[in-house]
């Protein structure tokens, strides 16, 4: 029983793609000097939600090496979800509504294996695939992320 409930937690660790795709976006996010793009931040919504990458106004973060925050109070413009094979889309676009609903303006929800982008606002739900994406003035070039 032990080894079931192992791989179960081992299925539910962010895969290869995942990671890659990650590691693809924060490369072109991080060449924009106004924003700051932080993988794995905890958002203090509900119990806490933590999105694959969050980004925010640069001067929005100022970290205090001498006191952290486990769940980070402030929203950042742009949420950002890459599934991973353990996961469904239909997950991920329910948690980027919840991300929307409590506040954040924007929300793209990456699907690897199909090179989708699905962008949710509280205005509308929109899907790209392997073009450039752009919401407030943050942009990424997914042909490049998926090359």
């Amino acid at each position: 029983m032990l080894s079931l409930e192992y791989s179960r937690q081992d299925e539910a660790m962010p895969s290869l793609n995942h990671s890659y795709i990650c590691l693809q976006i924060l490369r072109q996010l991080l060449q924009n000097e106004d924003i700051a793009p932080l993988p794995e931040l905890t958002l203090d919504i509900g119990k806490g939600l933590t999105p694959d990458i969050s980004v925010f106004p640069k001067e929005q973060i100022q970290p205090n090496f001498f006191r952290d925050v486990s769940k980070f109070p402030h929203l950042p413009v742009l949420a950002i979800e890459v599934i991973s094979s353990s996961q469904t889309i239909q997950e991920l676009l329910e948690k980027a509504a919840q991300l929307v609903k409590a506040g954040i303006n924007t929300v793209w929800t990456i699907e690897p294996h199909s090179r989708s982008v699905f962008v949710t606002t509280q205005a509308e739900e929109k899907l790209f695939h392997s073009e450039v994406v752009e919401n407030e003035g943050i942009s990424v070039d997914f042909a490049k992320v998926f090359g």
